[in-house]
């Protein structure tokens, strides 16, 4: 049987594909590329973004045809879409064979095999802990050209509850793994030629937490002593993260970081906005003024710490003044790098109550505002990487200019380079940064 997985939204959802195409390739399934060669076709889905949800609905309307042609096909929705629509999406596309919600992922071997037997429509919307640590497959493709790098899920679900987001209703509570099924994850990872990690959560810094919304004591991180623990794995090379929410870097994991020989100097900081009064109605637990000074821990501990973040502009109620104080923060703290989006009720989430009261032009031109400073912003900043010398991680071939290859920096830069005899993907290289681009640095490799 050949399988084809579509993947919708975030991180999250990837590395879900991704540990499913690792069980079904166990369990016989062959996975293929192309739709039209597959007997099932899989469409992992997203709800965060009403665009997400539209082109999943728009991309499994149009397998009807192809149904159509082979009666036989097998076609699935799963994650966030499915858990947060359910039945309502036979409804709306009869060709649908089931719906797999975000809890019972773990069990989509059993199920196709139960719907090969029997052709029936077959909804499973269960909220199960299971499928925190029954999902840690992999799926490793022979002459993958990302074979360095691996990602690991150490939570699922979320208990903040901020009022524009639904991940609570379709992700589920907050669950964390048990520290030696992580590291035993990451070491078989390692073992297959993986050398950086990027581990995942909605809420990663909160990890082993039992899901305290709290900020955690001084001296107390179970996300720290993961990274450490990680540290001791000699052939992994790099640790990154996301996403984390800024009120539980404390002490502890600040100084895990500074001190960690894998960690990278890059951190992914949602801020949502630089107003207090919108914060409070998003239901952020932070200030500005907190957000601002954990940024100046984090910077005082690794100098050379970059940020990325998230932001919303035109959520209910933002006035001109609230949009400036959040144009402020963002120049103020410099990120690298802002995913910004214009706000849109999600049905489910608290703040659909609220009129959605900023014209959809104001939010367009608040977008562009922000955008226009964050090219400019990126523009300076990677001007003054030049005639630095720089330890990049070797990716391969540039998807743009197959006569170049490109890595990152531990501070999260694209670097691009003419490679050298030897060269390879996932070792480390000193490159010295000899251009700058508008989104990119350029150099040579040294020795």
């Amino acid at each position: 049987m050949r399988v084809f997985i579509k993947t919708y939204g975030c991180q999250m959802n990837e590395r879900d594909s991704e540990a499913l195409a690792g069980m079904l390739s166990k369990a016989g399934y062959e996975i293929v590329a192309d739709e039209e060669q597959a007997d099932v076709l899989l469409f992992n889905t997203c709800s965060v973004r009403e665009q997400a949800e539209r082109k999943a609905i728009g991309k499994i309307g149009y397998m009807k045809k192809l149904k159509q042609k082979k009666p036989d096909l097998v076609i699935g929705a799963l994650g966030c879409m499915a858990q947060r629509l359910g039945n309502e999406l036979f409804q709306e596309l009869p060709h649908l064979d089931f719906v797999l919600g975000t809890g019972q992922l773990h069990t989509l071997v059993p199920l196709l095999e139960s719907i090969r037997a029997d052709r029936r429509q077959v909804a499973d919307l269960r909220e199960s802990a299971a499928v925190l640590n029954e999902m840690g497959s992999h799926f490793r493709p022979t002459g993958a050209p990302d074979a360095w790098h691996g990602q690991i899920a150490i939570t699922r679900g979320c208990n903040r509850f901020c009022s524009y987001c639904i991940v609570p209703y379709v992700r589920g509570r907050e669950v964390s793994r048990e520290m030696n099924d992580v590291l035993e994850e990451a070491r078989e990872l390692v073992a297959s030629g993986v050398r950086e990690i990027m581990l995942l959560g909605q809420n990663v810094a909160a990890y082993g937490l039992g899901g305290n919304i709290n900020p955690p004591p001084p001296g107390v991180s179970p996300f720290a002593e993961l990274l450490e623990e990680l540290d001791r794995i000699p052939e992994l090379l790099r640790v990154r993260f996301t996403s984390p929410y800024v009120t539980y870097f404390n002490d502890r994991l600040i100084a895990a970081m500074a001190a960690s020989r894998c960690c990278c100097h890059n951190v992914h900081l949602p801020l949502q906005s630089g107003s207090d009064r919108i914060l409070r109605a998003m239901n952020r637990q932070y200030t500005a003024e907190s957000y601002w000074e954990k940024v100046c821990e984090l910077r005082a501990a690794i100098p050379d710490l970059t940020f990325s973040t998230d932001v919303i502009v035109g959520f209910p109620g933002e006035s001109d003044e609230d949009f400036e104080w959040t144009r402020e923060l963002l120049n103020r703290v410099g990120f690298d790098n802002a995913f910004i989006f214009k706000y849109s009720p999600r049905p489910g989430a608290k703040s659909a109550a609220l009129e959605d009261s900023v014209p959809q032009h104001v939010k367009e031109e608040r977008n562009q505002i922000l955008l226009d400073d964050l090219h400019s912003r990126v523009a300076r900043l990677l001007q003054g990487q030049v005639g630095t010398l720089q330890e990049v991680l070797v990716e391969g071939v540039s998807p743009r200019n197959p006569a170049r290859w490109c890595g990152r920096t531990g501070t999260n830069r694209v670097v691009h380079f003419e490679p050298v005899p030897g060269i390879e993907p996932g070792t480390l290289r000193k490159i010295r940064i000899e251009r700058a681009g508008n989104v990119s640095l350029s150099g040579s490799v040294q020795g």
